[in-house]
């Protein structure tokens, strides 16, 4: 496991939108906090399709980032990380608010998610915000070993 760092100077802490320029960055985090980490062709294709992206930042360093894609009276959750030196400090919670603003701001009702069954602390913080659980989806996922993982399917009112 590694080092858990605190933000030292939290009123520098400040979202900005994922453009291209970070990346790379990103893609180093995303491999260092999954098994089954996002591309940077993912990232791109997300860039391109227009869905709200937005980094977490203390000063220059990424705290994390989510992806969501807005549909009729809903927005889907694509992508949340937290880096692996900053979790447990509370930063997934702050992501979800301010996606859950720009989520009301865009005139939604709902958010909904897919978390893999395996991946017990994700969620806990989408329980703890508030997401219920509401479906499966059987073997969604890939587990790289040529099989499918299960996802939970989880919704939140707004």
């Amino acid at each position: 496991m590694s080092a858990q760092l605190q933000v030292t100077e939290p009123d520098q802490v400040r979202f900005e939108p994922l453009t291209g320029l970070w990346l790379d960055e990103i893609a180093v985090i995303e491999q260092s906090a999954y098994a089954h980490p996002w591309s940077v062709t993912n990232f791109k294709d997300t860039l391109a399709a227009g869905y709200e992206a937005q980094i977490l930042l203390a000063g220059d360093t990424v705290l994390g980032y989510f992806v969501a894609m807005k549909g009729v009276d809903e927005v889907h959750l694509l992508n949340i990380t937290v880096a692996p030196a900053y979790q447990r400090q509370g930063w997934s919670h702050l992501m979800l608010d301010a996606l859950a603003l720009w989520a009301r701001g865009q005139g939604v009702e709902w958010l909904w998610l897919e978390a893999r069954v395996s991946n017990l602390r994700a969620l806990q913080v989408y329980t703890r915000y508030g997401f219920h659980r509401v479906g499966l989806r059987k073997d969604y996922y890939p587990d790289g070993q040529g099989k499918r993982e299960h996802a939970i399917v989880m919704s939140l009112k707004l």
